[in-house]
């Protein structure tokens, strides 16, 4: 038969022959496998007799090399203390239970039989977290440690027979979310799924809403604060359905994106969240939440998102459902909201409003929950390095209005206007003699969350400014657009006798000071454990071979152009 003229070529190509020649040689193959193994047996014992440094966080000692860069952030010992706390909480109140497969197969294990709760903890790295769950919480305990980096696999595995947790921790080295998508049948589910990742959870959290048992806990951390917080919508639209905003409460706002984003992957597959702690602290979120399998809450779902309309200039914000339920004779009825709720121009400072959303618009925290987990660390705080912290930002969460989505921040208020700034008690005080409830919110010491519509604040704004005005007050814009609209009634600064939190007055420690300068999320680590002599050698020659391929261009070009100007000469001549 006749090849074509490009197979013919091919053909006598002395590289596809060899290639050929390589594939169909069973033996060539299992030879490179068995150098690739013996590769990696020599790397492991080199990287065995390298010194390591012992970091202890709770009960847990883990080795990290000390010539290696090996991702470890001290800062996140308050997310690992917090997510040991949380857990405790829900196994104690035996939120896990004995599910078995709908088919009910005979194998199944008895209702009375106490089974281990399986935690997944799909992005492990040197396996620290999984560890601490293991010697901490004195529950049955089947905790799989995974991560696909080969030398966070091995970290994990030095690191879990260290601390002689074989028993209950499993390392293992496959893509996260293939190993949770592998898990999504009933009887193979995880009771609990933490997700801790470098970035965004985006990409997991579609394998992690199926994985999850019915009523099981799944926990969240997104680092990527500058994506949520509105630098940069198309980048958050793209991760998580929504547009960020950049506004005084955009860390809130970015809880609530992260939690849109988690119930939307939930309902495509007939299940819907239940918030029992959502934190924006430090340069992340983190979330816990509950998974539950109802077609028929599904439904409500709409009810639970809004849109945000948001003046970019005195940060006014109001928020328009998705949706509305509706009884009727024949049972319930969801029906699009009615809206907008703003007019073309704010109504404030007579500026366009801006977009963004959907965000999450229900409740963020259980309160009943949270005061659980607060009574349980009073009895075990001397476990727990960052009680005092986790004591504080959660008495704060048990003050927040759980109906008042958003926040502002006082000094963005005053500057709005070029006026001195209100003291928190001041503002709470006249929010308190106004008749409307206010709290703080964990997301910002100088925050006011409130059920006052937002022109009863501007009056009270205005109110301050009247009685404190400044040199630019009533000059330039916007100030003086605002100012021009007098106050729709007096208002009362007199101290209000609950407008002092409790978290103040018994001097908890609310919100975290920067330890150190420059203080925030680590670099991704980068150095490999498995370089050995070879990567030693790398580093010696490292960019050797673009400098010669240089150094030989130069030596090209350089022949060349004395080739032309001997021809220029031949031709004068």
């Amino acid at each position: 038969m006749q090849l074509p003229k490009a197979c013919r070529y091919f053909r006598n190509c002395s590289y596809l022959k060899g290639f050929i020649r390589m594939i169909s040689d069973a033996s060539t193959i299992a030879e490179l496998e068995d150098q690739k193994q013996a590769n990696d047996l020599q790397n492991l014992i080199y990287v065995d007799k390298m010194p390591y440094t012992v970091v202890t966080e709770g009960k847990a000692e883990v080795l990290f090399p000390s010539s290696h860069d090996v991702f470890y952030n001290p800062v996140q010992e308050f997310n690992r203390d917090l997510s040991i706390a949380v857990l405790k909480q829900v196994i104690k109140e035996s939120a896990f239970v004995n599910l078995r497969d709908k088919s009910k197969q005979k194998d199944e294990a008895k209702p009375d039989e106490q089974r281990p709760v399986r935690i997944l903890e799909a992005l492990a790295a040197s396996g620290l977290r999984s560890i601490r769950f293991a010697k901490e919480i004195e529950s049955n305990l089947k905790i799989l440690a995974n991560d696909r980096d080969r030398q966070a696999f091995s970290s994990m595995q030095r690191n879990v027979k260290h601390n002689k947790v074989e028993d209950v921790v499993e390392p293992c080295n496959e893509d996260a979310s293939l190993l949770m998508y592998k898990n999504r049948c009933f009887k193979d589910r995880f009771d609990v799924v933490d997700l801790d990742p470098y970035g965004t959870a985006a990409p997991f959290l579609d394998a992690a809403v199926q994985c999850v048992a019915d009523g099981g806990l799944l926990m969240v951390t997104c680092t990527d604060m500058a994506v949520l917080c509105g630098n940069g919508i198309e980048a958050c639209h793209a991760k998580y359905g929504a547009i960020s905003a950049k506004s005084s409460n955009c860390h809130e706002m970015a809880l609530r994106i992260v939690l849109q984003s988690i119930e939307s992957h939930a309902n495509r597959y007939g299940r819907y969240i239940q918030p029992l702690l959502s934190l924006s602290v430090d340069f992340y979120v983190r979330l816990f939440v509950r998974i539950f399998t109802s077609p028929k809450a599904v439904k409500e779902s709409v009810c639970k998102l809004s849109l945000v309309y948001i003046c970019p200039t005195c940060g006014s914000f109001y928020l328009q459902p998705l949706g509305n339920k509706l009884k009727t004779d024949k049972g319930e009825k969801y029906t699009p909201a009615v809206g907008p709720p703003v007019n073309k121009r704010c109504d404030i400072c007579n500026c366009s409003y801006k977009v963004c959303g959907p965000i999450w618009s229900s409740k963020l925290h259980d309160k009943e929950f949270v005061e659980e987990v607060v009574q349980m660390l009073e009895q075990e705080q001397e476990q727990y390095k960052t009680y005092k912290r986790m004591i504080g930002i959660l008495t704060v969460v048990l003050e927040e209005l759980e109906d008042c989505p958003l926040y502002h921040k006082i000094p963005c208020l005053a500057s709005t206007v070029h006026v001195v700034s209100p003291t928190n008690n001041d503002m709470r005080s006249a929010i308190l003699n106004a008749g409307y409830r206010v709290s703080i919110s964990h997301a910002s010491p100088i925050s006011i969350k409130t059920d006052a519509p937002q022109e009863v604040i501007w009056d009270i704004i205005k109110a301050w400014a009247k009685q404190h005005p400044g040199k630019k007050t009533f000059e330039n814009e916007p100030s003086k657009t605002i100012m021009s609209n007098s106050a729709a009634s007096m208002f009362s600064f007199d101290p209000h006798p609950d407008a002092e939190p409790k978290s103040r007055t018994n001097n908890l420690l609310r919100f975290q000071v920067n330890p150190t300068s420059n203080w925030g999320p680590k670099c991704r680590a980068t150095t490999s454990l498995f370089e050995g002599k070879e990567g030693e050698k790398r580093k010696r020659y490292q960019n050797k071979r673009q400098k010669k391929d240089s150094e030989d261009h130069e030596a090209v070009s350089k022949k060349i152009k004395v080739k032309e100007e001997s021809n220029i000469d031949n031709c004068i001549k």
